[in-house]
């Protein structure tokens, strides 16, 4: 196009083209470079919302404490709220830090493209600046419009702030190297205030490391998940998947593919041949992406302690007992309280049956014995706590019907069940079902013998195996009660027998048709017939007696008198012991 051999005319026409296709690029690159305004400016949007997010946390917490004031247990209250808020200090110190160099690193890229920065108007559709970034304020980030920025289009400035001259290797002169240690300190920092905390006698501790090399986000949660719960950490099992949510929001990969090139890191992957509205909406990215993290990190702590966020229409007064079956006179433990209620309010309770031990975490202990076996007992009583005006609010538990409190007493015992035989055989997989009753758990020990749990019709029951040479295997039958206390039942002797050895149940053979070879376990065997394998039968003192199978054909006896008697010998395969065998015999011949 406009060269080689054209003529004048058609080299014109393909000049034109030519500057027509470049107008067009142009006009497409404004568009994506508005692209990018607007993206930005949905972004700041956005973290000023996540902003306010937390914050208002924030208030609830403090408000909430200067109301927690007029008595013992509001004061210890307060003082709840007051650790919560001082861990969420040093959250919006680390946040203001990382926002603050994030920020610093925005007005750097446009001061070297010589945008004017130095006059702040909010609101201005002429203005670049519209709130600086103020250390009073330290977690607010700026406010830009970037439809007013003139180079728009810059490709150099982001990539030499950054990164350098090499996306393979960031300079760690320049802002790149900073701003993703920062970011990497933040997330650690972060996820460590949030997690590390003392409440009551239990103190909860998480330290992070650096993950950011994985295959897929779910190996990625995989490794979070595990750094979390173990590494020597103690975190609080309630907030595991919230510290795992926030360790991921801040976690981006190392090193990667770029541009058919490998193990490049994500400075140069972000800001390879951006431009600067480009890469300064990655950096506002990064912003939101912080104060997301830290509004979750605020909403876990807050929900630690009661801020008035629910209102409730209707509480009721509801129990539990740390069991429901137990032996007569074992001690019973009921915890009462108020639903919906409140962790840092003491209920007091009025039960009609056992005694009051103690209140704690807004739950009310009561003591009492268990009934006679057989016998059912329904706990009911009154339990209050105080309102916010300190008066104390009744409600009855156990009484209704859909939060009735029931125990139950039951003589302990337990016997053994053998579904199939009462003995057991030697290569043979013996089943035992032991029932228990009046406990929680149970299990059975076994000598002279190998024992497999297993599962017979729902029921819990084991195989045992006994040895070579052994004659009697003892199993004892244990338990535990509700306390865990061990029960013993008792201990019974099986004797140990060779497995019953089949026998040929077919009794003649004709020298018309032949027999078909049937064989079984003996009549008086107390085990179910199993469907014995007729490998071969060997017909005994006649040519060509060798038969595969179970079938002698009528030919090999044909030469025979009736009435005379042959011997066999079948091989069969046991399908219950797994073993072959050859089983010695006789047939009658008849015509």
């Amino acid at each position: 196009m406009a060269g080689g051999k054209e003529t004048p005319r058609q080299k014109m026409i393909g000049m034109m083209y030519l500057v027509l296709t470049a107008l067009l690029a142009l006009n497409v690159s404004k568009q994506i470079l508005d692209a990018f305004v607007a993206i930005e400016e949905n972004i700041q949007r956005g973290t000023i919302t996540q902003l306010e997010k937390g914050n208002g946390n924030v208030k609830d917490l403090e408000e909430e404490m200067s109301q927690s004031t007029k008595d013992e247990a509001g004061r210890a209250k307060a003082k709840k709220i007051k650790i919560y808020l001082d861990i969420i200090k040093q959250i919006n110190k680390e946040t203001g830090t990382v926002i603050g160099l994030i920020d610093q690193i925005k007005m750097d890229l446009l001061v070297e493209a010589k945008e004017k920065v130095d006059i702040e108007k909010d609101n201005d559709e002429n203005s670049i600046v519209w709130r600086k970034y103020r250390k009073d304020d330290p977690i607010r980030p700026a406010r830009l419009n970037l439809m007013k920025v003139e180079a728009k289009d810059n490709f150099d400035i982001p990539m030499n702030l950054l990164v350098g001259s090499d996306i393979k290797k960031p300079d760690p002169s320049k802002a790149g190297l900073k701003l993703w240690k920062a970011y990497n300190n933040y997330r650690a920092q972060l996820v460590h205030l949030t997690g590390s905390y003392k409440e009551g006698d239990r103190k909860y501790t998480v330290n992070t490391k650096p993950i950011n090399k994985f295959e897929s986000n779910d190996d990625l949660d995989d490794a979070v998940r595990k750094m979390i719960t173990g590494n020597g950490n103690k975190p609080n099992k309630e907030d595991v998947e919230m510290l795992v949510g926030i360790y991921e929001e801040l976690t981006k990969k190392e090193l990667a593919n770029h541009h058919e090139q490998e193990n490049i890191h994500w400075l140069g992957r972000t800001f390879d041949h951006a431009p600067l509205v480009g890469a300064i909406a990655s950096l506002s990215s990064l912003q939101n992406e912080i104060l997301s993290a830290r509004a979750k990190a605020i909403g876990l702590l807050k929900s630690k302690v009661t801020t008035g966020q629910f209102s409730f229409n209707k509480i009721v007064g509801m129990g539990y007992t740390d069991g429901t079956v137990f032996q007569q006179g074992d001690e019973v433990i009921l915890s009462v309280f108020m639903g919906a209620f409140d962790s840092d309010k003491k209920p007091q309770v009025k039960p009609d049956q056992g005694t009051f031990i103690e209140s704690k975490d807004g739950i009310a202990k009561i003591r009492l014995t268990a009934p006679a076996p057989g016998q059912e007992l329904k706990l009911t009583g009154m339990v209050a706590i105080p309102d916010k005006t300190g008066e104390l609010v009744w409600r009855e538990y156990g009484k209704d019907k859909d939060n009735e409190i029931k125990i139950m007493s039951v003589k302990a015992g337990g016997s053994l069940e053998m579904p199939e035989y009462m003995v057991l055989y030697r290569g043979y997989d013996n089943k035992i079902i032991p029932a228990a009753s009046g406990v929680v758990s149970y299990d059975i020990n076994v000598s002279g013998c190998g024992k497999t749990q297993t599962t017979i019709n729902g029921k819990k029951a084991y195989i045992l195996t006994p040895g070579a040479g052994v004659k009697t295997v003892g199993v004892t039958l244990t338990g535990k009660d509700a306390k865990g206390k061990p029960l013993g039942f008792g201990t019974w002797n099986y004797t140990v027998k060779p497995f019953p050895k089949p026998e040929i149940k077919t009794t003649s053979v004709s020298k018309g048709s032949g027999a078909r070879i049937s064989v079984g376990l003996p009549s008086d065997s107390p085990l179910k017939n199993p469907a014995f394998q007729v490998v071969a039968v060997e017909v005994l003192g006649v040519d060509n007696g060798q038969c595969p199978g179970q079938n002698i054909p009528g030919s090999v006896v044909a030469k025979l008198k009736a009435g005379k008697s042959i011997g066999i010998n079948v091989t069969v395969k046991n399908p219950l012991t797994g073993s072959t065998e050859i089983i010695p015999g006789s047939l009658k011949v008849t015509n």
